[in-house]
């Protein structure tokens, strides 16, 4: 069996930066095992699988209203394009203020003596949110040293699966347009540090919409690769989160 494959860097238009991702154009369903299987040769930490709904269907013909429907662990994830991005289509999560004490000990762990200005917890994510000061440079975030495997004995509530430092964006510099910066550790999911993340996102949208009164932001995640990430509050409780891509690898899977 020959299945197209790809691998393709989400949220940047560079190669080797972004979000590595493999996508596998399927003619026929696989079962779980064989899903499974190619998910761990690809060795990334997301692999698509695109079925054709019909016979007829063709992956190369292009439609600009077309939308693409995952079915992932999360629950279901849209995409489409618009121009040069890829647009998901994802939930907008709440967050709430978090007490230190609870997570006192794990923000130790994280930012050690760092200026801590807010901090916030979703639960419908499980994911806390760990402002730093505005006084800080976007360069202290991307420099800042972290060991996330000290994360898992740090966490003593249980409650916190993932883990987001965030930063006001600045108005002047060398990185003047972004509203704000973020990194994302997730080790309790076996992610040591995530380099560019929807699903944080999704969080991060609704707590910066809140302090900045926009709706439309512009974002950046400081991980070691980079990304940056369009961001659009929809009225209907849900946000659009745009990326552009560049498609780094073209082959077939063959077993």
């Amino acid at each position: 069996m020959l299945i197209p494959v790809f691998t393709v860097d989400a949220f940047t238009n560079r190669p080797f930066f972004g979000n590595p991702a493999a996508v596998c154009l399927l003619e026929n369903d696989l079962d779980e095992d064989s899903h499974q299987k190619i998910a761990m040769e690809m060795n990334l930490s997301e692999t698509a699988f695109i079925r054709k709904l019909h016979p007829g269907d063709d992956f190369t013909k292009k439609n600009k209203n077309s939308v693409l429907t995952f079915v992932t662990l999360s629950g279901e994830l849209r995409a489409r394009q618009v121009e040069d991005h890829i647009v998901l289509d994802l939930p907008l999560y709440l967050t709430y203020p978090q007490e230190l004490q609870e997570v006192e000990e794990l923000i130790k762990a994280a930012v050690g003596d760092m200026i801590v200005q807010d901090l916030r917890y979703s639960p419908d994510t499980k994911k806390l949110l760990v402002r730093l000061s505005d006084a800080y440079e976007r360069s202290v975030l991307e420099e800042l040293q972290v060991s996330a495997q000290h994360f898992l004995s740090a966490e003593k509530t249980g409650k916190v699966k993932g883990l987001i430092l965030t930063l006001k964006g600045n108005s002047s510099g060398k990185h003047k347009g972004h509203d704000f910066y973020s990194r994302y550790f997730a080790p309790w999911y076996g992610i040591l540090e995530d380099p560019v993340t929807g699903s944080a996102h999704a969080v991060l949208s609704s707590y910066w919409s809140e302090q900045l009164g926009k709706k439309e932001m512009l974002a950046f995640q400081c991980s070691r690769r980079g990304g940056e990430l369009k961001i659009s509050l929809r009225n209907d409780g849900r946000v659009d989160i745009a990326g552009r891509v560049a498609i780094v690898l073209k082959g077939n899977l063959t077993f």
